[in-house]
């Protein structure tokens, strides 16, 4: 794999983007999203996929938004781990 295939679009401070943050690294599939601050980076790349609210994650397709929404699409991802996780 080249890079992350997925993007989430998450805030610092939002506490719904920190437990998606968190998901994220707990299910072992931080190498495969990118993470991009919608207040900074990601900003210009969010609007033009149409969205505004956080967190939100990418597929290269769609954009999944909210926090159960996200979690739902994580928890259904293969981790890239062998331990178990």
């Amino acid at each position: 794999m080249s890079g992350p295939e997925h993007t989430l679009f998450h805030r610092i401070a939002e506490p719904e983007s920190a437990r998606i943050r968190s998901l994220v690294v707990e299910l072992g599939l931080k190498a495969r999203i990118a993470f991009l601050n919608a207040e900074t980076d990601g900003r210009d790349d969010l609007a033009r996929l149409g969205g505004s609210r956080t967190p939100a994650l990418w597929d290269g397709h769609s954009l999944t938004v909210g926090e159960d929404a996200v979690a739902r699409r994580l928890a259904a991802m293969q981790p890239d781990r062998d331990d178990g996780w």
